[in-house]
């Protein structure tokens, strides 16, 4: 038997089954038109074992970071915790420690002009050292101001680049529609974040009867499907949701318990975490349209 005979082995089993990252490249070789197909090779190595679920989800996730924009993830305005620079350094501070946030939006008169970005950090450190600034303006960083068709994977290039974390979104006309964070970007990808603020939130529909007859609401219904739901003709035209239309009317970010009446409708929010409102428990004043049937 020759030299070259005697090299050439059978594989060993374990070789003929090869890795996730060859059977990609042997795909690749024919080249995937689009994302779709991209995505169904990755579920295909999911379903033979070579990678688990939560590495497929996070590489979907990457992957669809590309067809989003900010104004898919942005908080938006009703539900941001801006501070007035003409506010005192005490009533700044309460603010920073009810709220929980690490970062904010600093506005003038108006709430459309943002002066800038206040760390909670640079504030205590205004508040406690010896001849430090008399307002808050010393203390203020650069904000970055964003259109909200700005593609999510530039603006986490961006983030990382300059090391911002918060960006200002503008609408078309120069006004502030909301905030984004690298959070907001990075839950895309690797799924929500929760910190030790955060409540377990239900995956349950978007409006669940209770046996008291009161209602369970998402903070992110449809004013549509509300009003669908209920009979209800509250306006969509400024804000997209529930839970915007309520923080309005309310005036600030409200926290777990805090009631309106509007309408014929009694909320209560039930639960929300240091940047939005998640649910409310709805009691409607008057019977339910669809119980008339």
């Amino acid at each position: 038997m020759s030299e070259d005979d005697s090299s050439r082995t059978a594989p060993e089993p374990h070789e003929r089954r090869r890795s996730w990252l060859e059977r990609i490249s042997s795909a690749f070789s024919g080249e995937p038109d689009t994302r779709e197909e991209l995505v169904a090779i990755l579920r295909d190595a999911q379903g033979d074992g070579l990678i688990d679920a939560d590495t497929l989800r996070m590489m979907e996730g990457a992957i669809s970071v590309s067809e989003l924009t900010v104004g898919d993830v942005m908080v938006s305005r009703s539900q941001m915790v801006s501070l007035p620079a003409s506010a005192r350094f005490l009533d700044l501070m309460k603010q920073v420690v009810e709220s929980g946030h690490s970062r904010f939006p600093v506005h003038g008169d108006d709430r459309d002009e943002i002066l800038g970005i206040l760390l909670a950090k640079d504030l205590l450190r205004g508040v406690v050292a010896d001849n430090g600034p008399g307002d808050i303006h010393g203390l203020l960083r650069p904000a970055v101001l964003i259109p909200e068709s700005k593609k999510l994977n530039l603006l986490l290039k961006e983030f990382r680049l300059s090391r911002n974390h918060m960006a200002i979104v503008v609408d078309e006309y120069g006004g502030v529609a909301g905030l984004v964070t690298i959070e907001d970007v990075l839950e895309q990808i690797v799924g929500k974040i929760d910190d030790e603020h955060d409540d377990a939130e239900d995956d349950s529909a978007l409006i669940a009867a209770q046996a008291d007859g009161q209602y369970v609401v998402d903070a992110l219904t449809p004013i549509g499907d509300f009003n669908e739901r209920f009979g209800a003709g509250f306006p969509d035209d400024e804000y997209d949701t529930i839970g915007g239309l309520v923080t309005e009317a309310i005036g600030h970010l409200p926290e777990v318990g805090e009631e309106l009446t509007l309408d014929r409708f009694e909320f209560r929010v039930i639960r929300a975490d240091a940047r939005r409102v998640r649910a409310f428990q709805v009691a409607v004043m008057a019977p339910d349209p669809q119980d008339a049937d």
